[in-house]
């Protein structure tokens, strides 16, 4: 079975910075892609950034230049470190990831329970 556990959401004031961090855990054989979603109430889901297996990015364009995602293999685990933190960042902020398991012998998508970013002051 396979789990993706975030960590790191809280409260913090505008300008300020969190770390947000996703391990996958479970019979995983590969992790491909992964990415951070976000949804703030009343909202749909939206994409903030994600990260191939070989490094390369790619940023909504309202946290380029705020956000950055990074990922350990050897981990694996995904990061997102959010800097200048805005209210309208505030969302709960969901982890993603393609990854082939022992248990299904095909590539499936995998999200994790979310955590709560709230910027205010």
């Amino acid at each position: 079975q396979v789990q993706l556990v975030e960590s790191g959401g809280g409260l913090v004031q505008p300008g300020g910075s969190l770390r947000l961090s996703c391990a996958a855990s479970g019979s995983i054989f590969v992790i491909y892609g992964m990415g951070w979603y976000r949804q703030a109430p009343g909202k749909q889901r939206e994409l903030v950034a994600d990260i191939t297996r070989g490094g390369s990015t790619n940023y909504q364009d309202s946290v380029k230049g705020r956000f950055t995602i990074s990922r350990d293999n050897a981990k694996n685990t995904v990061y997102l470190q959010m800097n200048s933190l805005k209210p309208e960042d505030t969302a709960v902020y969901y982890c993603n990831a393609d990854l082939l398991s022992s248990a299904i012998p095909a590539m499936k998508n995998y999200w994790g329970q979310g955590t709560q970013v709230t910027v205010s002051s």
